[in-house]
């Protein structure tokens, strides 16, 4: 089982043009937690993930991942997006493997093995559906073995059903591999339904925090999970409306 990372998150501040992405924002988050961030659009939800990922520096405050300042490029971390950004002239297998060492090259099948694609592995990306190939940029992330997941909005782009079936993977690899999950969605029962943790971002900074203790796999047609998703909208919608790029 791979270990979680455990993040501090202290006093962070990002700026875009002289505008203030992320204010004074804290957090902190145990390994193998699974939090999700939800906020409208431009509340500085995916500048917070680019930030962790070690694509961007912060502007004042600090990172601080087992205990260590975060700098440059996070090399336990692993970003998945909303499009699965395939390399169409190369195979699933070789997209899985991208950046790998030669001597890990059995990361690849069984990655494949764990998100159901282990007899696509020699197939080129434009023959899998689009909820297929999200399975493949999960492989490639659990291929690297990470210690923190990054998703930003990777499910937004499927059908309904396929979205629920990647869903229960998600949560599925999660819970067998034991890293710590950082997701940026606006579905809000999405988040109740993946998260330990639901964080609402609102102008830069945490606005409201709300713990799910809810049994896994989470039932939406529970009344305590129909009634966290309700209470979790409200605070969003009855936020002030004011974004930031």
């Amino acid at each position: 089982m791979v270990r979680g990372v455990r993040l501090e998150i202290r006093g962070l501040c990002h700026c875009y043009g002289g505008r203030d992405v992320l204010r004074d924002l804290d957090l902190e988050i145990v390994p193998g937690e699974f939090v999700a961030v939800v906020g409208r659009s431009g509340s500085g939800k995916t500048t917070l993930l680019r930030l962790l990922a070690g694509l961007e520096s912060p502007t004042y405050g600090a990172i601080l991942q087992d205990g260590s300042p975060l700098s440059g490029l996070n090399r336990r971390a692993r970003l998945m997006f909303q499009d699965a950004r395939l390399l169409p002239w190369d195979r699933v297998a070789g997209n899985v493997g991208l950046g790998l060492p030669a001597d890990r090259a059995g990361r690849v099948s069984w990655a494949l093995e764990q998100v159901g694609l282990e007899d696509r592995a020699e197939d080129w990306p434009r023959t899998l559906s689009g909820g297929q190939q999200q399975r493949v940029a999960l492989a490639r992330a659990l291929a690297g073995s990470p210690g923190l997941l990054l998703l930003d909005e990777p499910l937004g782009a499927l059908d309904a059903l396929t979205r629920i079936e990647m869903q229960a993977l998600v949560a599925q690899v999660w819970q067998a591999s034991g890293f710590t999950v950082v997701l940026v969605t606006h579905d809000v029962e999405e988040a109740v339904t993946l998260a330990d943790r639901v964080i609402i971002v609102d102008q830069g900074r945490i606005a409201s925090e709300t713990q799910i203790h809810l049994p896994r796999p989470r039932r939406r047609d529970s009344p305590h999970y129909a009634g966290l998703a309700e209470q979790i909208l409200a605070r969003i919608l009855t936020k002030n409306s004011e974004t930031f790029c």
